[in-house]
């Protein structure tokens, strides 16, 4: 291929190129003039750089004195990798390099006299962050480094810009999250972390599928925007000439699988929050939400356990884990505790004292004018008692009023029996003892507490669903986990972005 034959490709005037891109061009030309194509082909057979490391003791050396000088020689198996350049030294007639994959980095080693004059002519064409292949023999150094001794040069794919600075890297969180392709490829433990997120999801569909789980998928366009208290995206369906939802949350959906005899279903997918983003909050995300006919929430405490502890055995971590400059004991059981315990415990007030409730918010500087006294003890909550959960902790049986959806207490109709779990001050998982009560259900839709905005409500009548629970929902536990911020403590990640590959961020041309 020559020139010729690329007539889409801009000349340097009217690109406006850089110099560094130029000159990664004009070596891109001399690939094309050497009948080589700079994007390459099929590349069969290579193995990856961590199985090739692991061949290292095949390598055989052997000593010998000649002129009393001693000489060790290596000999190794043949081995072919492919992978990206991310260092490069060149001295003369040698070129020393590292080669990175998906599964580790190795050096290789390049000599004119070795290779021959063809190979040498594509090895003046390389450039860091080009992706090459390689033929040769693995072997040591002098120096005692492992190196595969390149035979046989391939060239895979040139890179027209230039890589970011070895020791200045990706430092701007924001240009890494934007730029995930080199983030990815240039920061070390990028590709690490969301393979253990991978990792971590296996995981847990294992887990549910080893206890007679069914995983189905619910849709993702909803008419109503229940089954969580939040502000839903809104997008309209042209043909039929109706607003849709995008969905807040899972729950609606499968309880209505319970209805029609799937005893045991979950979905782990996409939930979409019109809502604020913070180092805890992207406005998607994914949430893994499963029902169990016949259960409560002690039932989804036990299951919230098993999935957690199996993740971490999946990535071959302990149970005691580092995040952020705390260590976090996964170790079974975790602990249990009332949330009028810890409301008590952190606050000193008696949590049914309606009075000394509403002054204590007063004095934390909190609105109490025309709120629901279950929604002011709440946001006390929030305020004082859940940064203080380092956990693993299920807290325990919440105010009836602020759970629309949960079954009450027998013995107490103003408690309900829901669990949150907190790790570390985050929410992580949330789990109830479902309602099946089709009339108490219908009332609780219609129920708008005081203080309450629209979009912190439940309260969104569902008709359909109602019909269902008339069909017979039988007694259940359901639970919801929050898979990025379960990724975010088994990985020590202080922000959920970064275990995201794509988070929301702000459009680039708006910015500053």
């Amino acid at each position: 291929m020559t020139s010729k034959d690329r007539p889409w490709t801009v000349s340097e005037d009217e690109a406006n190129l850089s110099a560094l891109e130029a000159a990664r061009r004009q070596k891109m030309q001399q690939l094309i003039d050497m009948g080589i194509d700079p994007w390459g082909q099929r590349f069969d057979n290579h193995i990856a750089i961590a199985d090739v490391r692991a061949q290292e003791s095949k390598i055989t050396e052997a000593t010998e004195t000649v002129d009393g000088k001693e000489t060790t020689t290596y000999n190794g198996p043949k081995v072919r990798i492919a992978g990206r350049l991310v260092l490069m030294r060149s001295a003369g007639k040698l070129i020393f390099a590292d080669v990175r994959d998906r599964t580790g980095q190795i050096q290789i080693f390049i000599g004119q006299n070795q290779v021959g004059e063809r190979n040498w002519q594509i090895a003046q064409c390389l450039d860091l962050a080009d992706i090459v292949g390689v033929d040769g023999e693995l072997k040591k150094t002098k120096t005692g480094e492992l190196t595969v001794f390149v035979e046989e040069l391939h060239f895979l794919t040139k890179t027209l810009d230039p890589p970011p600075e070895k020791h200045k890297g990706l430092t701007d969180p924001e240009l890494r999250q934007r730029m995930r392709y080199l983030d990815l490829s240039h920061t070390d433990g990028a590709i690490e972390r969301f393979v253990k997120r991978t990792e971590i999801v296996k995981s847990i569909r294992q887990t549910l599928s080893n206890q007679g789980f069914i995983e189905i998928e619910g849709p993702t366009l909803h008419a109503i925007a229940g089954g969580a208290a939040a502000r839903p995206f809104i997008t309209h369906h042209n043909a039929l000439g109706m607003e849709l939802y995008m969905r807040i949350a899972l729950e609606l959906h499968l309880k209505r699988l319970l209805v029609g005899g799937m005893e045991r279903v979950f979905e782990l997918g996409r939930v979409y929050r019109n809502e604020g983003i913070s180092p805890k909050h992207n406005p998607e995300f994914t949430m893994l939400e499963v029902y169990q006919a016949y259960g409560d929430y002690r039932s989804m405490m036990d299951l919230t356990e098993a999935i957690i502890t199996d993740a971490i055995k999946a990535i071959g971590a302990a149970f005691e884990l580092p995040y952020g400059e705390t260590l976090v004991n996964f170790t079974p059981p975790f602990q249990r505790r009332t949330y009028a315990e810890l409301f008590h415990e952190n606050t000193g007030i008696n949590p049914e004292d309606d009075a000394a409730v509403k002054l204590y918010a007063i004095n934390l500087g909190l609105d109490t004018e025309g709120k629901h006294p279950d929604v002011i003890r709440n946001e006390i909550f929030e305020e004082k008692v859940e940064d203080q959960l380092k956990g693993p902790i299920f807290v325990m049986d919440y105010p009836a009023s602020i759970c629309p959806l949960t079954k009450r207490k027998t013995d107490n109709p103003a408690v309900a029996e829901r669990f949150e779990l907190f790790i570390n001050g985050m929410e992580v998982a949330n789990a109830y003892t479902e309602l099946n009560d089709p009339d108490l259900q219908d009332k609780l839709f219609r129920t708008q507490l005081e203080g309450q905005s629209e979009e912190d409500s439940m309260a969104k009548m569902d008709h359909d669903f109602i019909r269902a629970l008339r069909n017979g929902m039988p007694p259940a536990g359901g639970l919801g986990i929050g898979i990025d911020r379960l990724v975010m403590l088994l990985t020590n990640t202080q922000t959920i972005r970064e275990i995201i590959l794509f988070p929301l961020l702000r459009h680039e041309a708006s910015q500053e």
